[in-house]
């Protein structure tokens, strides 16, 4: 009887906890959301599968998120995970508020503004910077996610990391898309040359893991069992926090990274960002992100098109082009890290200056050389370098909880495996070689240069929209390096401009128009738009195949919650519905 018994609440448990969620969104949410329902998408299956664990079980949004983020940094190693950094939005319905947590990795207290230089002043080669121990940043994604656990949080902390720490232990099913880009780093990377990680990815015979294969990660469970009892001083001391700083300052090109940048290094919540668009107040992340840049590629769009025809209409991806090559002209010039340098953030977004930056546009035909403007003066202007370096690619999330609140989480570590280098089950940050090799320009200082504990700019912009009566209406973002920018604005036109379905603006064609020649999804742009675009002047290199978006959003729509996963990748949308009266 007693079995009977236990079985019996085993299988209950999970119908108590949606009843309960169901009462209490009966009382909480908002008209804009249906009472009870959950939507989660992700970029892997297994992640999106945490987040509904936690949800039907009376998590809220930011609990989800966190599970689902853990997950990641199991199952999608190359993007996420514990090793790095990220920015994260909550929407609280009940409030209408909206707030924000960065967790950008800080530059240990030893970097110098030459370190990515080598002893004849020149660059280095970025794969060599890329792998080695200087490009490594004290990581704070754990202690970002505290945070906003300490805000926003339903569930207790050490309950969202038993999912990865399971699923650690008993193993999943490695993802083609992971096989494929270990095989390709075994080949054209140094994932090989770091020990752990070459026993973790490749057998004895050196041979790379197999999609469909078992993956097993007992280090990164016994890591997940430490960041549930510890939170993030199991990353600020002890053995893991040890193996961090072992593992940066091995050779080749050692780096500084110590203990006490671990325990120096904070997190920390921030005002968005936010600028109006259409009858939509959107908001995104601060600096060092670029969130601004996609405020202002919606506001310059929106004076060009005052009544845009959509998808299929060439001066709409006219006026969106023009838009994102004057958006990303400020970007390069200004963002970097507003402790350290002054950004002329809410100038940027400024409704007179960006009337002024479309009054340069001409949609009839394509822009030569695109200069940054001069938000913040004529002095701010002539004072900075512009940089435009490379920067690589990340991952996305977003979740809307049975009350109406909405998570949008940007995660990475920077490039594909970060710097290459294992500890304790994950893989280590390169997010250091997001900041400009060299600290001037044409005898200018760069806003982006390095300097010791700040913090390297960042094109994650996380994004929340809601109407003009502060209720919830998209959640988006995407990983994708710089082009993230463009994707996130281009995502968020075709949902909210040209009125498509979520899944079908995620899946058309990015246009990344940081310079020229534009990037672009010749398949995926609709019929005769390319060629019309062409005739107007624009130079486009064809990337069909080769872009790394991987939008995720949530859209909240009379019907209900409308969501959508970017086919380029392996994400998938879950669904939980509201329970019946």
């Amino acid at each position: 009887m007693f079995d009977k018994l236990t079985d019996f609440k085993r299988l209950c448990a999970p119908l108590l906890a949606l009843l309960l969620a169901a009462c209490a969104a009966t009382q909480t949410t908002g008209g804009a959301v249906p009472r009870g329902e959950a939507m989660a998408t992700a970029a892997n299956p297994y992640a999106v599968e945490a987040a509904l664990e936690i949800l039907r079980e009376g998590g809220g949004a930011v609990d989800a998120a966190i599970a689902a983020e853990a997950v990641l940094g199991l199952v999608e190693p190359q993007s996420s995970g514990i090793g790095g950094g990220g920015f994260l939005l909550v929407y609280d319905a009940r409030s209408e508020r909206i707030g924000g947590y960065d967790g950008r990795e800080w530059a240990p207290a030893g970097a110098t503004p030459t370190m990515f230089l080598d002893n004849r002043g020149q660059p280095l080669p970025f794969l060599d910077a890329r792998t080695s121990g200087r490009a490594t940043g004290a990581p704070l994604l754990v202690a970002m996610l505290k945070l906003a656990h300490e805000d926003h949080g339903r569930l207790p902390w050490a309950r969202l990391f038993e999912p990865a720490e399971r699923l650690a232990r008993e193993g999943f099913t490695v993802s083609p898309r992971l096989a494929r880009l270990v095989e390709h780093q075994g080949r054209n990377g140094r994932l090989r040359a770091d020990f752990q990680a070459r026993a973790y990815f490749f057998d004895r015979q050196g041979n790379p893991i197999q999609a469909g294969a078992t993956l097993r990660n007992p280090q990164y469970a016994e890591t997940m069992r430490a960041i549930a009892e510890q939170g993030p001083d199991a990353l600020r001391a002890g053995p893991i926090a040890e193996g961090v700083v072992a593992a940066v300052q091995r050779n080749p090109r050692g780096g500084t990274l110590s203990l006490a940048d671990l325990q120096a290094a904070q997190a920390r919540r921030f005002e968005p960002v936010c600028g109006a668009f259409r009858v939509y107040r959107v908001c995104t992340t601060a600096p060092p992100a670029s969130g601004a840049a996609v405020l202002q590629i919606l506001g310059v769009y929106e004076r060009l098109r005052p009544e845009p025809a959509g998808a299929g209409d060439a001066d709409d991806w006219a006026a969106y082009l023009w838009a994102s090559r004057l958006g990303y002209a400020d970007r390069d010039h200004y963002v970097a890290d507003d402790q350290f340098v002054p950004v002329p953030t809410q100038e940027m977004i400024a409704p007179g200056y960006l009337a002024a930056r479309a009054g340069l546009a001409d949609l009839s035909r394509a822009p030569a050389r695109v200069p940054a403007g001069m938000p913040g003066g004529e002095d701010l202007y002539n004072y900075w370098g512009r940089d435009d370096g490379p920067e690589n690619g990340t991952t996305h999330l977003a979740i809307v909880d049975a009350w109406g609140n909405a998570a949008s989480l940007t995660a990475t570590i920077e490039g594909v495996f970060g710097s290459q280098r294992m500890t304790h089950g994950f893989l280590l940050n390169n997010q250091l070689t997001d900041f400009s090799f060299e600290p001037t320009l044409n005898g200018r200082p760069v806003a982006n240069a390095v300097e010791p504990r700040k913090r390297p700019r960042s094109s994650m912009s996380p994004t929340i929209v809601t109407d003009r009566n502060g209720e919830l209406v998209l959640a988006i973002g995407s990983p994708g390096g710089s082009s993230i920018v463009g994707y996130v604005a281009r995502a968020t036109i075709g949902i909210l401009d040209w009125n498509l379905p979520v899944r079908d603006a995620i899946a058309l064609s990015n246009a990344t128009a940081r310079g020229s020649p534009v990037n672009i999804e010749e398949e995926r742009m609709p019929a005769g738009v390319a060629d019309e675009l062409r005739r107007r002047g624009w130079q486009f290199r064809d990337v069909s195949g080769l872009e790394e978006s991987g939008l995720h959003a949530i859209r909240v729509t009379p019907n209900g919650l409308e969501g959508g996963a970017d086919p380029r990748r392996e994400g998938v949308v879950g669904r939980i519905p509201a329970p019946a009266p």
